[in-house]
């Protein structure tokens, strides 16, 4: 049996990894994660210290070191194997695709398929960027990412520069703590704290790529859709496998391969965010993210039988990530969504487990995890901005998008929430926002219900 270290798995993780085909044969041991070291800020040689101490304290042998919750953790982890020898993505490789600036400097070598972006010096009295609006404002932090911020006109620039300016003292250590150990480019390493980015604003559907790097080749497996709900910047479903034309899914896939293998990753999975304008048939780079997204991965399951967690594993033991031979076929599309709440409030009942498990068990293909705690304000959850507070994460696998999107109405209209500003059950809506049905392949839109008050 081999060893296996995972940072801030808990038990839902421990019994995924269990489940993949190589994972079997593995033992899954804690590391602790950045976060839970966390004092004030993320002291990096603290945690790498902790996390030292119980891999040297370990009677058996360290086989693989996995982080994939977050970027932090993806570049901590990436310390730690570099230092034991353990394939993994190089530690710079990660701070590239990271650093905001550093990042869209490599991009700008390979492909055009990025907005206009520049580095804004906030120690200037008068800190313009040359980016028409709307633009968004950017900390360049190479990991500990901080909000952004979209900016209109004049007026928000200078409201986001005082946010930003406010912000930098904040980041000084761990950013500092984290590039002494790189050797970046010249341009790249005028970028200190004090700077951010400015980026032209992207519009159109939103698409993310999926795919792994191995032996130092950039492979993509996968395409999805992720759907926002109308006029807002918050997530309604990310969606499996994508409903795009192929011929734009070849393309997407091609620009991610290049952009990706330029960043110098190696030994592990990435997902590319982009944006597409179909009326202008434009492809923009959203992000560069060395790691896989948890949200994508019960669609993985109910779609191709097995989750990309086995990949992750086989990356982190040296084995190639090739899955065409592993896994039953399941569902032809799945779809996670976020049933929201887009007011505050404080949470005065959620759904007991015993009525999710009833629910899901009356509904083939779908799971159901709760986010909020019964006493605490949306406002105050973790990783909560407005306009939409979350409620729950529905998964759901269907025969296509129109059985898919009614076992997610079920759930919406069976799942009980209510707070203390509003006596009713909480998916009646008092104001209802409009909520359509995207078909991103013939970009049209469809009435639905589905959010709370």
């Amino acid at each position: 049996m081999r060893n296996v270290f995972v940072m801030g798995m808990d038990e839902r993780d421990h019994d995924l990894w269990r489940r993949t085909p190589t994972g079997r044969d593995c033992r899954f041991h804690r590391l602790p994660s950045g976060e839970e070291l966390r004092i004030g800020e993320i002291d990096v040689e603290r945690f790498l210290d902790a996390a030292r101490r119980v891999l040297d304290d370990f009677d058996g042998s360290v086989d693989a070191i996995i982080g994939h919750r977050d970027l932090t953790g993806t570049l901590l982890v990436a310390i730690l194997c570099a230092e034991r020898g353990l394939p993994g993505p190089g530690p710079e490789a990660v701070v590239r695709c990271g650093h905001r600036y550093w990042s869209r400097f490599l991009q700008a070598e390979v492909t055009d398929a990025h907005p206009p972006f520049a580095l804004v010096d906030l120690d200037l009295d008068d800190p313009r960027p040359d980016v028409e609006y709307p633009l968004w404002m950017r900390p360049i932090d190479p990991v500990f990412h901080e909000p952004a911020f979209r900016v209109e006109d004049d007026r928000g620039l200078a409201r986001s520069v005082e946010l930003l300016r406010e912000g930098a003292d904040r980041r000084s250590r761990p950013f500092e703590s984290v590039m002494e150990r790189m050797d970046p480019p010249e341009k790249v390493a005028e970028a200190d704290r004090h700077h951010c980015l400015a980026e032209g604003a992207p519009h159109g559907v939103r698409i993310a790529v999926e795919g792994y790097v191995y032996r130092g080749r950039a492979t993509v497996y996968a395409v999805l859709d992720s759907v926002d709900f109308p006029g807002t910047p918050v997530f309604l479903r990310h969606q499996y496998p994508s409903a795009m034309p192929g011929e734009i899914r070849r393309r997407l896939a091609d620009i991610a391969e290049r952009v990706v293998e330029h960043h110098g990753l190696d030994s592990t999975t990435f997902v590319v965010e982009f944006s597409y304008d179909p009326i202008e048939d434009r492809i923009d780079i959203v992000e560069i993210d060395p790691r896989p997204f948890q949200s994508h991965t019960a669609l993985f399951e109910l779609v191709d039988g097995v989750a990309d967690h086995e990949r992750v594993l086989r990356l982190a033991l040296g084995e190639g990530p090739d899955l065409s031979e592993v896994g039953e076929k399941g569902y032809p599309v799945a779809a996670e969504w976020y049933h929201r709440r887009f007011r505050d409030g404080v949470v005065a009942r959620v759904p007991t487990t015993g009525e999710v498990r009833a629910l899901e068990r009356t509904l083939p293909g779908v799971r159901i995890r709760i986010v909020p705690e019964t006493g605490r304000r949306l406002s105050e959850m973790f990783a909560q901005d407005a306009p939409g507070y979350e409620l729950a994460r529905i998964v759901t696998g269907g025969e296509d998008e129109l059985d898919m999107q009614a076992k997610y109405e079920h759930c919406v209209k069976a799942l009980r929430f209510e707070f203390e500003d509003e006596t009713a059950r909480g998916n009646r809506l008092s104001r209802p926002l409009p909520l359509r049905f995207s078909r991103p392949h013939a970009f049209t839109r469809r009435r639905t219900g589905g959010i709370a008050p």
